[in-house]
């Protein structure tokens, strides 16, 4: 049995130039933080007691016995990639929603990814879990996304990331006193909007045509320097909050669907009630807003949110982790023989029924 807890994260500065398509071309760079806030990963091989020899418990449960039938894309593609032939068990849980904005789906990939490495007895490093999750996601299973959540849930911290124009990745942790970490942390707060969306429809709406959204995304990496040099200058961190306004403006610039009346009636009230900046995380469109408010104005602007859900956090450094491992009956050499040595399951009334 396997355990693996990886973080989710939230990004300040520079999203959408962590696109291949873009970075590749002009390199990117983005500033975020993954939180206290984790996906759970448990697996296991199916002992071979059971009709199915795959069982995936999500938002939904599937029972199968290819690999090819299961539906979760993630969950088919990871025992690919692993070519994991034997029977598998794997559990989910989350504590944010799915479709968030959270970086959710790439943090379930990296996570399973290393569940699966811990169960075949191997340890990956971070850079392979962050470059194998990477191309699972963007070759495998063809999905719209970039490459900061997959490094961020591999990696943990707060990191400025580069992507290179020859598609290499380098994650640097940004340092800063503890004093710093702690007053940045302050003046974060976090709303769960209650709108579900899916970041790969969000992300297709601008992803396939970077090079009209050049300004934006020259302007959204620039913002990553500028605010690296403020944290580090000691300077007053409302200039921060400054400055993820001015991003959320670049950002939402970049498609009508980034965001809608809703999203921006929540914003502009957080900003009434004291908010200097904030933005959507993620693609956009809904899941989580991040505020940037002075703990002095937070009582004023939960009350202006009261009907959305806040949600406290703290930074975290610890990336994907296994957090609990324990070997189990092998039963490898009974699952070889299963499909024509071992005697069919049946039931004990029907055993019965044919005696009489």
């Amino acid at each position: 049995m396997i355990i693996s807890r990886t973080p989710f994260r939230i990004s300040f500065f520079g999203g959408g130039t962590d696109y291949p398509g873009w970075y590749q071309k002009h390199g990117g760079a983005v500033l975020a933080t993954t939180i206290d806030k984790y996906c759970y990963i448990t697996c296991r091989y199916l002992p071979p007691f059971f009709e199915h020899r795959n069982r995936i418990v999500y938002s939904r449960i599937e029972s199968c016995l290819s690999i090819d039938e299961i539906q979760h894309p993630a969950v088919r593609e990871v025992l690919r990639f692993l070519k994991i032939n034997r029977g598998i068990e794997i559990h989910h849980d989350g504590d944010l929603p799915a479709r968030s904005g959270m970086g959710s789906s790439s943090a379930f990939t990296v996570g399973l990814l290393n569940a699966l490495y811990a169960l075949k007895g191997y340890m990956p490093t971070k850079q392979q879990l962050a470059i194998e999750s990477i191309y699972i996601e963007q070759e495998m299973i063809k999905e719209t996304v970039g490459s900061q959540d997959q490094a961020l849930a591999a990696y943990g911290g707060f990191n400025h990331i580069q992507f290179l124009q020859n598609g290499e990745i380098s994650v640097r942790p940004v340092i800063m006193t503890a004093e710093r970490v702690r007053e940045l942390n302050s003046h974060l707060m976090l709303f769960y909007t209650g709108i579900k969306r899916t970041a790969a429809d969000v992300a297709d709406s601008y992803v396939h045509d970077l090079e009209s959204k050049r300004r934006q995304l020259r302007i959204m990496k620039d913002l990553v320097d500028e605010s690296l040099s403020l944290l580090n200058g000691g300077s007053d961190l409302a200039g921060f909050g400054d400055l993820m306004h001015e991003a959320w403006q670049a950002k939402r610039s970049l498609s009508t669907s980034v965001s809608n009346g809703d999203v921006d009636q929540m914003y502009e009230a957080a900003r009434s009630a004291g908010a200097i900046g904030g933005k959507i995380t993620g693609a956009g469109g809904g899941g989580f807003l991040l505020l940037f408010v002075p703990p002095s104005q937070q009582v004023a602007v939960r009350k202006k949110l009261d009907k959305l859900i806040h949600v406290p956090f703290a930074f975290d450094s610890s990336g994907s982790q296994i957090v609990y491992f324990q070997h189990e009956e092998d039963y490898s050499g009974i699952e070889k023989q299963r499909s024509d040595a071992i005697a069919p399951f049946r039931e004990l009334s029907v055993i019965e029924g044919r005696a009489k």
